[in-house]
């Protein structure tokens, strides 16, 4: 524990500036939780890291990137694993929730537009 411990706080700029960007449904303590508890997965690397989750639906369970933060090649380069791991787990569809920019690095990993996601502050 003490390892993942000190692998999550190095990752914390990473994981907290995904966190801003990503509207602050979470705060990086959440993230810590979920990966202890396995309600996420944590994908550390040497100048960058990833966590995604499992969703399952009545009909599909998909891989889903959450957040991910760092070099974006070493991201982009982690997409192999996360298939893999993906397929272990019955997963029959990955997403990614992130900005438009993402859209343009992933294409030629195969990932195309599927919905989209809107919201506002009330």
């Amino acid at each position: 524990m003490e390892e993942l411990d000190a692998e999550l706080e190095r990752c914390r700029p990473w994981i907290e500036a995904a966190l801003d960007r990503g509207g602050n449904t979470h705060e990086f303590e959440d993230i810590v939780y979920a990966v202890k508890t396995g309600a996420m997965q944590f994908w550390p690397a040497e100048d960058a890291c990833a966590i995604t989750e499992i969703i399952v639906y009545p009909r599909k369970r998909a891989f889903h990137v959450f957040l991910a933060g760092g070099n974006m090649d070493t991201i982009v380069d982690m997409d192999e694993s996360a298939v893999y791991y993906a397929k272990i787990n019955g997963c029959t569809i990955m997403s990614i929730a992130g900005r438009k920019g993402w859209q343009r690095v992933l294409n030629e990993k195969g990932y195309r537009p599927y919905l989209t996601s809107l919201a506002k502050e009330i």
